[in-house]
């Protein structure tokens, strides 16, 4: 392995401001590939329906993008491949219903299929069909189903994998995007004790270099460039000003994140109810101990069924003592995407089959509140609003939680301070 590239990649996932650290690692990564996964089975079946509409904005489609759009920088920009564009007529799966169906056979291959050829030829036969506008900026779809099969695509990674290799990757070839994915898959190999199984990691070095975040190694052999480069990279200052802010930023999200989970933990635990905490969250520190102290550490038989996984994910979970039944649910939507949380809460009340009452609520700051809405009442989540979703602002909660703690019985407290859509 060439000295250069392996100092490259350690420096890339030391930096706390590089993709790796702030996205990567991220535990938000993790717990929205079920609910992205969950919206494109959405739009596989209205297609096949044929009530996918002939429009964008507000569409099942726009929902799911939305939601790889806020997975931080790195997707930062994912729905402009996907925004109708009326002069050009692109992209051409909105108006034209033998292209839309062709798009929905595609998402439905990739869905169903789990080895690598099966997909290929999936994205090839889409190819064939030669949809205007409809290019490999699709790829991010696919990732959030087959992490481990296809690379993400946006023009700063073909930028860094051009530089990196001296290739030609253009923008908009499914073609050349299939030869940068076997590239990066290969690159992937030969470096494989310092990445991952999992493309998204190789995909964000690309991104970093295309954003021009490292300079590049030298050409193997050159000592003298080599040396040089070595120190340039170790210039690299550790936090740029636009990086470092987005951090702090970032940090602040996840401190608060946490806060609001300890408010309802201890609420749940003062109302007499057991408490489960999202099995990613379970050790992060919070007041002297961590997060999980006192609470439950594994979910009752009844909910270790399909669906589990996104469940395990959910905020806070109330449950009652003795027969372990569930009693409320909270997702915390701190900044990160509230249709993910949507999500969780539906596999939560369907986890028996037909869907369950629980109390389920969405927790998030007060100036959040129009942003819940408009997603609740979303078309796509209509079956989300018979359940009584309720939204729970921050505000009445940091204000009433110690009185009910104190002084309420049962979740009706709680019920009075959250607001029905």
């Amino acid at each position: 392995m060439p000295e250069t590239t392996r100092l490259l990649i350690d420096r890339w996932k030391q930096d706390p401001n590089g993709t790796y650290q702030s996205w990567f690692l991220w535990p938000e990564r993790l717990k929205n590939f079920r609910s992205i996964r969950r919206g494109i089975g959405q739009v596989i079946k209205e297609i096949d329906e044929g009530s996918f509409g002939n429009v964008y904005r507000g569409s099942s489609l726009q929902t799911v993008v939305a939601s790889i759009a806020e997975q931080r920088q790195i997707f930062k920009g994912a729905d402009h491949a996907f925004l109708w564009k009326p002069k050009l007529r692109i992209p051409d799966i909105y108006e034209d219903r033998d292209n839309q169906r062709a798009f929905g056979r595609l998402l439905h291959a990739c869905h169903c299929c789990t080895k690598e050829a099966d997909v290929l030829q999936a994205i090839r036969t889409l190819e064939a069909k030669s949809i205007k506008g409809l290019g490999p900026a699709a790829a991010n779809l696919f990732y959030f189903i087959h992490p481990t099969i296809v690379v993400p695509f946006n023009t700063a990674i073909v930028k860094g994998y051009n530089a990196l290799t001296g290739a030609a990757v253009k923008l908009g070839r499914w073609d050349h995007y299939l030869a940068m994915r076997q590239g990066l898959i290969e690159f992937n190999q030969r470096h494989r004790d310092l990445l991952s199984n999992d493309l998204g990691a190789v995909a964000g070095l690309m991104f970093d270099l295309g954003m021009e975040r490292y300079p590049l190694p030298p050409a193997e052999g050159d000592a003298k460039a080599t040396d040089a480069w070595a120190k340039d990279l170790a210039a690299v200052r550790e936090e740029t000003a636009a990086f470092a802010k987005q951090l702090d930023k970032n940090r602040v999200s996840d401190e608060g994140h946490t806060e609001v989970q300890g408010w309802l933990r201890d609420l749940g635990l003062a109302l007499g109810f057991s408490v489960w905490i999202a099995s990613n969250d379970q050790s992060r520190p919070y007041n002297g101990g961590r997060l999980a102290d006192g609470c439950l550490t594994v979910l009752p038989l009844a909910l270790q069924n399909e669906g589990a996984d996104a469940v395990r994910l959910i905020d806070v979970i109330w449950l009652e003592r003795e027969s372990g039944t569930v009693v409320a649910a909270f997702e915390v939507e701190h900044t990160t995407s509230i249709y993910s949380g949507i999500v969780r809460l539906l596999d939560l009340a369907l986890s028996g089959g037909a869907a369950q009452r629980h109390h389920l609520f969405l927790v998030a700051p007060d100036e959040r509140e129009a942003d819940v809405r408009q997603q609740v009442l979303r078309p796509a989540f209509s079956q989300v609003r018979e359940l009584n979703i309720r939204y729970l602002p921050y505000g009445e909660l940091r204000q009433h939680r110690e009185a009910i703690a104190r002084f309420g019985v049962g979740i009706k407290p709680v019920e009075a301070i959250a607001r029905m859509f």
